[in-house]
């Protein structure tokens, strides 16, 4: 009895330290970490890793700022045809600005390429195209973000990360797309 007391005692010191670790590694309540700086001056580059579901800002070769996305329906692999809620994979160019799009402002993507095109009328089918950086859809609140993937194939941000985009980014900025 005296060796299950033992251990009974060492458990329940192992269990109350492991708490009070937990407890001072937690931030304390009602603490809120500051928020990124907005978005200043010009973007050269955008940069999107799907895997990661992260779009960076690049100038001068340095990441300047890095946003969370969600993408496509089915975001595995490269868009193909039209309606396979695929994100493309590959380099394109925003090819336009809209600001009165049914989502909270909109770029636009140079997709699909020439060889997108090509590709899919052989097969037989649309490849597609409006492929966007943009934010939530209009009929939700301003603060409202949808957190899975759930565009068409686009790339969405919250309203206020793509009011900051969408001041930086001028028409003819490269954007990579990363599986």
């Amino acid at each position: 009895m005296n060796r299950a007391f033992r251990r009974l005692v060492i458990l329940l010191a192992l269990l109350m330290a492991f708490g009070l670790a937990v407890l001072q590694s937690a931030s304390p309540p009602g603490i809120k970490l500051p928020s990124p700086p907005p978005l200043q001056g010009a973007v050269e580059h955008i940069l999107i890793e799907k895997s990661k579901r992260q779009m960076s800002m690049i100038r001068a070769g340095k990441v300047i700022k890095t946003y969370q996305i969600a993408l496509g329906s089915s975001p595995v692999g490269d868009k193909t045809r039209q309606g396979d809620g695929r994100t493309p994979e590959g380099t394109f160019k925003i090819d336009r600005k809209n600001a009165g799009s049914k989502f909270h402002l909109s770029l636009g993507l140079n997709y699909p390429l020439a060889e997108d095109r090509a590709a899919a009328k052989k097969a037989g089918y649309s490849a597609g195209g409006d492929i966007m950086i943009h934010g939530q859809p209009n009929a939700l609140p301003d603060a409202t973000v949808l957190k899975q993937d759930w565009t068409a194939g686009c790339i969405a941000v919250s309203n206020a990360e793509i009011r900051e985009i969408f001041a930086a980014v001028a028409i003819g900025t490269v954007v990579e797309i990363r599986p």
